[in-house]
C-alpha cells in the first residue's frame, strides 16, 4: 500500500497535530537517526528532519527521512535553497516522493557563514517562496520549471516556516499570506515565548483570512537553563524571550532549571491550544528528544489520534 502523509490526515480530520524535530548526526551513523526517531514514536504525528541546520555538515535530511520511513514514522523533509540550484531541488523533490516521503518543508536555510563551512558558496538560486510554488507546480500540474511534463508527479504535503517575531514585525503576517498564496499547506513557526505578541500576530493572520488557507503549527522549544535562554535571546536572530521567562528560570536552583523549562513549554502549548487558528504544535527540543514524551504527556496530547 502506498504511504500517505499522516500529518495531512491528522490536520484535515480537524485534530490538533503534534510534530517534533530530529537533528541528523554529524556522521554516517543510521542508528543515531533510528534512536531519535524511536524516542518520538507514538508521541508525535510526524518528525521533521533538519537540513544541515545552522550551516553545519550533517547526515543528509533525505537519507535520514528514508531511515525514519523504515521505522514506520511519518517524516517531514526539510529542504533548503541555500545548497541547491533549481535542478537539484527538483531532482531531490522527485527522489523524496519516490522513497515514500510525503511531507516537505521549504526553507531558504541558515546562512553558511554561521556554520562550520563559512567559506562555502551559497546557491540561493530561488528563494523559499519560489520553492513552495515550484513544488506545488510539480505536484498539481505535473510539470517542472520550463513546462516539461513529469512521468509521475511527486506526492507531497507542502509546508513552510514563519517567524512572527522577526523584523520588520509589521510585515510578518503578509509574508505568511504570500507563502500561502504560493501553495504552502501547513506552517511551522519560530519558537514562541512571547505569547501576548504571538496572539496579536495571530489576530493579524485571522484578519487576512490566512488561518483558513493553511494549517498553522506553533513552535515551542523547552529551555534547559538560564544560560541557554540568555544565549538565545542575545544571539539568535528573530528570537523573543521576555525578561519574565528568564527571571522565572533564575528563580529556581540550577539543578531544577530543566524541569522549569519543561513546565514553561507545557504551559505554552496549553495556551496555544486556545488560540483561534492554531492547528497544532511543533516541538523543537534541540538534541533533547527524550523530553518530547514528557512535554506531550504533560500537555495532555495523548493518545495521538488514529487516522
Amino acid at each position: 500500500m502506498k504511504p500517505e502523509s499522516r500529518l495531512r490526515k491528522v490536520l484535515t480530520a480537524g485534530q490538533f497535530a503534534v510534530t517534533a524535530e530530529c537533528g541528523p548526526p554529524k556522521g554516517a551513523d543510521p542508528e543515531a537517526v533510528r534512536r531519535k526517531g524511536n524516542l518520538l514514536k507514538g508521541f508525535v504525528d510526524s518528525v521533521n528532519v533538519t537540513d544541515n541546520q545552522t550551516g553545519v555538515v550533517r547526515l543528509s535530511s533525505l537519507a535520514s527521512c528514508a531511515i525514519l520511513r523504515e521505522e514506520d514514522l511519518d517524516p517531514v523533509l526539510q529542504m533548503v535553497t541555500r545548497d541547491r540550484n533549481r535542478i537539484a531541488l527538483q531532482s531531490d523533490v522527485l527522489g523524496a516522493s519516490a522513497l515514500g516521503i510525503r511531507n516537505i518543508l521549504c526553507l531558504s536555510g541558515d546562512h553558511q557563514s554561521f556554520g562550520n563551512q563559512p567559506e562555502a558558496k551559497g546557491v540561493f538560486d530561488i528563494d523559499s517562496t519560489q520553492f513552495i510554488r515550484l513544488v506545488r507546480q510539480m505536484r498539481d500540474e505535473g510539470t517542472i520549471l520550463g513546462g516539461d511534463k513529469l512521468t509521475l508527479p511527486p506526492e507531497l504535503f507542502i509546508g513552510a516556516v514563519e517567524n512572527p517575531f522577526a523584523d520588520p514585525r509589521s510585515y510578518r503576517a503578509r509574508r505568511l499570506e504570500k507563502k500561502a498564496s504560493a501553495g504552502a499547506e501547513f506552517i511551522q513557526t519560530q519558537c514562541i515565548y512571547n505569547l501576548p505578541y504571538f496572539k496579536e500576530w495571530m489576530k493579524e493572520v485571522r484578519d487576512l483570512g490566512v488561518d483558513t488557507k493553511v494549517f498553522i503549527l506553533g513552535g515551542v522549544t523547552p529551555l534547559k537553563s538560564v544560560k541557554m535562554a540568555e544565549y538565545m535571546a542575545k544571539n539568535v536572530a528573530g528570537m523573543d524571550i521576555p525578561a519574565e521567562i528568564i527571571d522565572r528560570l533564575k528563580g529556581v536552583p540550577s539543578g531544577e532549571q530543566k524541569k522549569e523549562g519543561l513546565k514553561i513549554c507545557i504551559e505554552t502549548i496549553r495556551e496555544l491550544r486556545e488560540v483561534e487558528g492554531v492547528r497544532g504544535v511543533h516541538i523543537m527540543a534541540i538534541e533533547w528528544e527524550e523530553a518530547v514524551a514528557q512535554i506531550v504527556e504533560g500537555a495532555q496530547l495523548l493518545p495521538r489520534p488514529a487516522v
